[in-house]
């Protein structure tokens, strides 16, 4: 199955103490990192497409995402956050590194007509495309910070104290800045309808 079609299926969110086991484990021995990457694949997957990646370079990122982090394994603490901010901060660098490699073709938000969910009508994938384009539309207006708040929270499956590991603020913050997205969002959605 194609990871567009995976999309629609909930996250499976992680189990902090297994994580660091295995994290511990890839440490002394490489080949224990595949469980790590098996785990977390379709999560940084996701919060790279919703930043903004195609599929292509979602899928880039992400394998970009997993070589830096098995690389840099040693320097993972368990006890910490948690493996999966550790590694979707990971991302979130990998991706702010390829935009400003490629300022000449920003990763805007493209074409998702390939993420409906199977057995959906056309019909209905057509207005669940549409719906999608006018949400990011409404995402897209929002500050980088928010966007990427939201992303993690959403697509990254990540919580407050989590979010605000990875962006590097206090949890409170990252609390009233997802609050004030999420407002901004629904203000923006009435003033469009």
């Amino acid at each position: 199955m194609e990871l567009s079609q995976q999309i629609a299926s909930p996250l499976d969110l992680a189990d902090t103490p297994l994580d660091d086991r295995l994290a511990l484990e890839a440490q002394a021995d490489p080949k224990a990192f595949a469980p790590l990457y098996e785990r977390h694949m379709l999560r940084v997957y996701r919060y790279l497409r919703a930043r903004g990646a195609n599929e292509d370079d979602a899928a880039e990122l992400a394998a970009l995402t997993f070589e830096r982090a098995l690389s840099h394994i040693d320097r993972y603490r368990p006890g910490g956050s948690g493996f999966g901010p550790w590694l979707l901060r990971i991302a979130r660098n990998a991706f702010i590194d390829a935009g400003r490699r490629q300022r000449n073709r920003p990763l805007g938000l493209d074409e998702v007509s390939g993420l409906t969910a199977p057995g959906q009508s056309p019909e209905d994938a057509a207005i669940a495309t549409e719906e999608r384009r006018w949400i990011l539309s409404l995402v897209a207006r929002l500050p980088d910070i928010q966007r990427d708040a939201l992303a993690l929270r959403f697509a990254g499956g990540l919580s407050s104290r989590e979010i605000a590991t990875v962006i590097g603020k206090s949890e409170a913050a990252t609390k009233k800045l997802l609050t004030r997205s999420l407002a901004t969002l629904k203000e923006a959605s009435r003033n469009d309808a």
